[in-house]
């Protein structure tokens, strides 16, 4: 059974920083790339990071850049994926989730409620 679970968020004040978590299991997803998305209130979903399937590379959305680190570990039936946030804006309060980087996704997880506000 494919499974996908996200944790990390939280309330932070802008200028904090957040390390979300997600573990994905269920199929070879330690052959694939992974991502993290994120869906803003009353926003498409839209991808933050993404890694590739042995961590060697790695690549951000533009306003993301200098914020945030995305990486994984591969063991041998999951996958971890982080994102580490810093200096974080009021405009990166979404609900993030992660998910692999293929022709279709995998089913998604619940996400991860990131809001920062003051």
């Amino acid at each position: 059974q494919v499974q996908i679970v996200e944790s990390g968020g939280g309330l932070v004040q802008p200028g904090g920083s957040l390390r979300l978590s997600c573990v994905a299991s269920g199929m070879a997803f330690s052959s694939l790339a992974m991502a993290w998305f994120r869906q803003g209130p009353g926003k498409e979903r839209e991808v933050v990071a993404w890694v590739s399937h042995n961590g060697a590379s790695t690549n951000y959305r533009d306003i993301m850049k200098g914020r945030v680190t995305i990486s994984r570990d591969n063991a041998k039936d999951t996958v971890s994926v982080y994102l580490e946030m810093n200096n974080l804006k009021p405009e990166d309060t979404a609900v993030y989730y992660c998910n692999r980087v293929a022709t279709t996704f995998a089913p998604w997880g619940q996400g991860t409620q990131v809001t920062v506000s003051s």
